[in-house]
């Protein structure tokens, strides 16, 4: 090879240097004049992906990469924004508000954000406890024995009983929107309205003035009736508390301010106090009967009672 051949060549070489470098130095220019980044993108699932490229338009971005955003999904930065600095695309669940309010915007009803967000506030739960009164019952007694000229005496004033009630209460907007009753329980039993319906007398006095007097003397009574088994006794030995063997048509129960022994005329009927029990106080007593099934039978009666002192 000549000397010739050897410049040419060594020519040529200079020129292909000089060629790639212009090349290069072309892209490296392009490249800063496109500015290509690399963005992340992070699903809703949590899984993230690093895509490259070199648009700034987030929804663009996420068509170039086939990525399609669910009516449920909400995208930051916002759809239609550009990408920040940190070059980050999150995707995450729409929260169940906005999701109706979307619904509602969609359906063309006319109506503010307040209004909406208003429907979709917190429902709040609380346990709330009410007191509530239990009418008495008025209970008419006839001792008039079918005379025509009566009257009506008041033996016992009536009194409302109370109830405690707990209910749950759901609220919406300070607004009371259900409430459901969970318990009862009664604080105090109502007492009971007692008229009684006896017979006047007309009584003429020295000076012939006529003097209405009222005959009605015999107390009204609370009463009800036992027998010996363990259910009404606690025991079934038919022995009394005064330790006498309890009769039928003669044993009665009374309070202990009615001493044993002491009689009572009931629907004419004479009794004697023999018995005490735990429930039987004040103007209560109970009738000793040969059967439970006679003791409920008897049920519960206000009845006028003699006390034989």
């Amino acid at each position: 090879m000549n000397k010739k051949d050897s410049a040419s060549i060594s020519i040529m070489k200079i020129i292909g240097v000089s060629l790639i470098l212009i090349l290069i130095f072309g892209v490296s220019v392009m490249a800063t004049e496109i500015n290509i980044r690399s963005v992340e993108i992070t699903m809703s699932n949590g899984y993230q992906m690093t895509v490259i490229t070199t648009k700034t338009n987030v929804k663009e971005i996420l068509e170039d990469n086939n990525i399609v955003i669910e009516d449920d999904e909400r995208v930051k930065p916002d759809i239609n924004g550009e990408i920040t600095e940190n070059n980050k695309i999150t995707i995450t669940n729409k929260s169940e508000q906005e999701v109706q309010i979307a619904k509602i915007s969609e359906s063309g009803i006319e109506t503010t954000l307040d209004e909406i967000l208003k429907s979709y506030s917190p429902i709040i739960e609380k346990i709330v406890v009410e007191q509530e009164n239990i009418p008495y019952e008025t209970i008419t007694k006839d001792i008039a024995q079918g005379a025509k000229d009566t009257k009506n005496k008041v033996i016992q004033q009536g009194e409302d009983g109370i109830k405690e009630i707990t209910y749950k209460v759901k609220y919406q907007n300070d607004e009371e929107i259900e409430k459901i009753k969970l318990s009862e329980q009664i604080i105090k039993e109502p007492v009971n309205r007692i008229v009684q319906v006896q017979r006047n007398s007309t009584i003429t006095s020295r000076s012939g003035t006529s003097i209405s007097a009222n005959m009605g003397t015999a107390k009204i009574f609370k009463i009800t009736a036992y027998c010996s088994c363990a259910k009404c006794c606690g025991k079934s030995t038919g022995y009394t508390a005064s330790g006498s063997k309890a009769t039928s048509g003669r044993t009665i129960a009374a309070s202990s301010q009615y001493g044993f022994g002491t009689k009572m005329i009931i629907n004419g009927h004479e009794y004697t106090v023999e018995d005490r029990g735990g429930a039987i106080t004040g103007n209560r007593i109970d009738i000793f009967m040969d059967s439970h099934a006679e003791a409920l039978a008897w049920g519960v009666k206000y009845l006028p009672v003699e006390i034989i002192q």
